[in-house]
């Protein structure tokens, strides 16, 4: 692997399958369907994989909902939080499910839809999120309908409805709780409908998450109102699965031992920033300690820090964790940092380069 150059996204295929294998218990166990949200990883040189143990995609735009339909196949549902007139029409040849955020936006769109199975985004008011940024029912959310009534004005219109309301909840408990208060308030509209999605941010691929409790209380949520549940994970499917490799450029002292590498948060995992969160580095073991920064002329471009058995050296190499999620679907060219090329590790340990970006890609980004 050092014969390619940094920095590239590696994806480790036999850690995705821990991934996908749990997928595949909970769909057998629970019944549910699972579709990749696309929003957090669409990476589709590994949808070969995916597309085995998965039922399709969900997406947030027209052009997630066309890749979705073109590389993944199976099921391909399209939500937006606005649709355009001027999209609307590819958006329904191109998917199997329309889920519409609003009530204004169905009633502006729904005619378009084909026959296609219509459904509308509930927001109910309640959700597991650590950060008000990416909590769904923060208040004066734009993110769905709550209303009841509101909704059974249109309940006719509708085939069912899509639930996001978890945010990398790893709380088997928090979860069903929730899921109890959806099925008070909501539970008469429910029964009504042929599917409800639940959404993602629910972390079943973590270690020693509760997999049977969740999948029986799939399997009743599914019994009690007589519909086929959907689930959408993002890094539920592809976590720990990727890394990011980067070369040391330089080190220094300021304080803190400091090592420069040649790639950048705000560029490449700005997750980090958004959420103020660091990255796993390496092992972390070792006696010598430093802040692991980025390479761009923003101050707080630093992954994190990390321990080290050797003091480091311009040249090492580091592997930066947890770079599956938001991280490709965001990169940017923010002070014209070179991208990162992407690279896949097989199953037998090969590794190939499936993408690389030049100083073209660069340019026509620009103008």
């Amino acid at each position: 692997m050092h014969t390619i150059p940094t920095p590239y996204y590696l994806i480790d295929k036999s850690a995705l399958q821990r991934n996908l294998d749990t997928i595949a218990y909970i769909r057998e166990h629970s019944g549910a369907k699972v579709l990749l949200a696309l929003k957090c990883f669409a990476a589709w040189s590994v949808f070969d994989l995916m597309r085995k143990h998965m039922d399709g995609t969900t997406s947030s735009s027209l052009y997630e909902v066309k890749l979705g339909h073109q590389k993944f196949g199976g099921e391909t549902h399209a939500y937006s939080v606005a649709y355009a007139d001027h999209e609307i029409e590819e958006v329904v040849a191109h998917c199997d499910k329309i889920i519409f955020n609003s009530i204004s936006q169905l009633e502006r769109f729904a005619s378009f839809a084909q026959n296609k199975p219509v459904g509308l985004r509930l927001n109910p008011g309640v959700s597991c999120a650590g950060f008000d940024l990416a909590d769904p029912a923060r208040a004066y959310s734009r993110l769905g309908e709550g209303d009841p009534e509101r909704i059974l004005s249109v309940i006719d219109r509708l085939d069912g409805v899509m639930i996001h309301n978890n945010c990398e909840n790893n709380d088997f408990e928090r979860f069903d709780e929730l899921l109890e208060q959806v099925e008070h308030r909501y539970g008469h509209i429910l029964k009504r409908l042929k599917w409800v999605s639940l959404g993602g941010g629910i972390s079943f691929t973590a270690p020693d998450y509760p997999v049977d409790a969740f999948c029986k209380r799939l399997r009743r949520f599914a019994q009690d109102h007589d519909v086929q549940v959907y689930l959408e994970p993002g890094e539920a499917a592809v976590r720990h699965s990727t890394t990011l490799e980067v070369s040391v450029l330089d080190v220094g002292f300021n304080g803190k031992h400091l090592a420069v590498v040649d790639s950048s948060t705000e560029a490449h995992m700005l997750d980090l920033l958004i959420y103020r969160e660091t990255a796993p580095i390496g092992d972390d073991a070792g006696e010598h300690s430093y802040m692991v920064c980025g390479k761009t002329c923003l101050a707080g471009d630093i992954f994190g820090e990390a321990s080290f058995a050797k003091p480091l050296q311009v040249g090492d190499r580091i592997s930066i964790g947890d770079a599956a999620g938001y991280t490709m679907v965001k990169k940017n060219w923010f002070n014209g940092v070179h991208m990162p090329s992407i690279a896949i590790k097989e199953a037998d340990g090969s590794v190939r380069v499936v993408r690389e970006f030049s100083f073209d890609d660069y340019v026509n980004s620009l103008s």
